[in-house]
């Protein structure tokens, strides 16, 4: 009985809580002993909950907005940290390519003479060296002879019509092209077959 008498009174507990403000305000104009005064006083409460209502709605929309942009700006800054180490060695890189390619047209040079070639057997091992330096910072040689052109990789300067390659391959090459990784640092310079 005891446990029943209990249950009731937080039922009724309950449905004093679950009422609406409207009803409760309905309920107490009903009731005769409220004064204008007090009516008063209870209609600027309630206008003063729904100000803090809205203001609350609004600022837990600008927290929600704030948090959103710090998350955005911390990716993006992720991103960027990510792509800076990845591409740390784009500046070297694109310093040292008209180096290799001055040691190539040296490399290229022929020669009788004994110590011009001693000359040039140290400017090769050189040259190797600093291939092998930069093939390990991820720094590849596009290929292109024999290769279809393909603008995001060659510069076609001229085009030639060639019968031993198909139409839009590249026959020769002018000056090699570089990738750093996945990102092209020069282009390679090609003549094209129509």
């Amino acid at each position: 009985m005891e446990n029943e008498q209990k249950e009731m009174l937080q039922t009724e507990e309950e449905v004093t809580y679950e009422q609406p403000q409207e009803e409760v305000n309905e309920s107490l104009t009903e009731d005769k002993s409220i004064t204008d005064d007090e009516q008063d006083q209870l209609t600027a409460a309630n206008e003063q909950i729904a100000e803090l209502q809205h203001k609350l709605q609004e600022l837990e929309n600008r927290y929600l907005r704030l948090h959103a942009d710090f998350d955005n700006f911390r990716r993006r800054t992720r991103l960027e940290f990510e792509a800076a180490e990845k591409y740390r060695a784009q500046n070297l890189v694109t310093d040292l390519l008209p180096v290799l390619d001055n040691f190539e047209r040296a490399l290229k040079i022929q020669t009788e003479d004994e110590t011009a070639k001693s000359i040039l057997q140290g400017m090769e091992m050189v040259y190797r060296s600093l291939i092998d330096a930069l093939k390990k910072e991820g720094v590849e040689v596009i290929e292109s002879i024999g290769k279809p052109f393909d603008p995001h990789l060659h510069q076609a300067v001229m085009q030639a019509e060639d019968s031993g390659y198909e139409p839009n391959t590249v026959v020769e090459e002018f000056q090699k092209g570089y990738k750093l990784k996945d990102r092209v640092i020069r282009p390679a310079m090609v003549k094209v077959s129509q």
